[in-house]
């Protein structure tokens, strides 16, 4: 590769930011390729218009903090596939057979989509190299999941986006691990983990600024989990585990932030917290974005993310970077590297195994501000800046 010619990436994923409803990934993505811009990478985002509030200008180039980026039109077919069913554009498979050649590398996130599926095809029929970003949908416990629809299109069409693309890229070692062996894969893997923009935090509120918000919460300890709410994220251990610490104090509540996936769930949580007698102790907050998530971290005295699977776990960083103490199941992609640098306190799926650990941090006002000292150290190291240099490392590695 000529080191004086401009790298131009097109980056195929099937939602993009603002699709905030689509979880961390979709801001992840977008951090990233803002970041290589400001590097000197010219970024072009294929995607499609599939969970945009606003409206947007489809089938044309628009600028999204200077990345390229074109919306498609989208139809969406077989939507008890997915909750966004599978959104088929035929204005993008025309515009990336047209479009492809002028590109020298293709990046591939996500697999389960018609958008991986034809990029990969074309990638191929013009001979540029790919990487594929799986974003821990392969993970052995996420795939098994459904297994009875995802085993036939795997076979079908994603084994062959995967076997075919130059590299694989993992966000954790553990994803590497687990997901590369499970599938048997033979290309190279390399592990860029995600990073975040670190310029969000450098005005945090202040810590009181949520129990002035909501004065219920002055006198208490607070616990937050914050992320999208599903079966997946572990809430079930999480209200069982405060039911059994709200039994025997009064100094508690639990912040629940986020927002359900449209399927109900969030009801059914409402409703072990209904059940279990613990409603005056719990707060639904709905999605919380910008300077109220920000307060939410600050004010906040334990985060906890209880997840049965998580590939990466963008909001653990972000309550790091906001010096709050954190615990996570050990089931998250950072598990491994939190322990490894003691950076906060990893549990298993065990309901009792949390609220031991909950009871020993509520307790032990210095171990907080140890482990919030020692996280926020930890997250540096997912800055964005330093995660684009490595992807761009991983991209010259690739023969054009």
């Amino acid at each position: 590769m000529n080191n004086e010619k401009t790298l131009k990436v097109l980056h195929i994923i099937p939602y993009y930011y603002p699709a905030f409803n689509f979880g961390g990934p979709v801001t992840l993505v977008h951090y990233l390729n803002r970041a290589l811009v400001n590097k000197g990478i010219d970024v072009t985002v294929f995607t499609t218009d599939v969970g945009i509030e606003n409206k947007v200008k489809n089938n044309s180039e628009v600028i999204v903090d200077g990345v390229k980026v074109i919306y498609f039109k989208q139809k969406s077919f077989l939507r008890f596939l997915s909750r966004s069913g599978w959104n088929f554009s035929f204005n993008l498979i025309d515009s990336l057979r047209k479009r492809i050649s002028r590109f020298d590398v293709v990046h591939i996130s996500e697999v389960w989509s018609f958008s991986a599926a034809f990029a990969s095809y074309y990638s191929i029929k013009f001979k540029k190299p790919y990487i594929v970003s799986p974003r821990g949908s392969l993970y052995p416990y996420t795939f098994k999941k459904k297994i009875w629809k995802k085993l036939p299109y795997y076979h079908l069409v994603t084994k062959r986006i995967l076997e075919k693309a130059s590299l694989i890229q993992y966000v954790t070692e553990d994803e590497k691990a687990q997901s590369h062996s499970f599938l048997r894969l033979k290309n190279k893997p390399v592990v860029v983990p995600s990073g975040i923009d670190f310029t969000e935090f450098s005005a945090l509120p202040e810590k009181d600024e949520l129990k002035s918000r909501f004065p219920f919460l002055k006198g208490k300890k607070v616990i937050l989990f914050l992320s999208r709410i599903n079966w997946i994220k572990g809430l079930d251990i999480l209200v069982e585990s405060f039911k059994e610490l709200a039994g025997t104090r009064d100094d508690l509540h639990l912040l629940i932030a986020g927002e359900d996936l449209g399927d109900g769930y969030k009801e059914v949580v409402r409703s072990w917290v209904k059940e279990g007698g613990i409603g005056n102790m719990v707060t639904f907050t709905g999605l919380l974005k910008g300077k109220d998530k920000l307060m939410a971290y600050t004010g906040s005295d334990i985060f906890v993310l209880p997840s049965y699977s998580e590939n990466f776990g963008m909001v653990v960083i972000e309550a790091m970077a906001c010096g709050i103490p954190v615990i996570i199941s050990d089931k998250v992609g950072l598990s491994k590297e939190v322990k490894e640098y003691d950076a906060g306190i990893v549990v298993s799926t065990k309901a009792e195994n949390l609220t031991e650990t909950l009871k020993t941090l509520l307790d032990n006002g210095e171990l907080r501000r140890t482990y919030a000292e020692k996280g926020k150290k930890f997250a540096q190291y997912y800055n964005i800046d330093n995660v684009a240099d490595m992807m761009i490392r991983a991209y010259k590695e690739l023969e054009f």
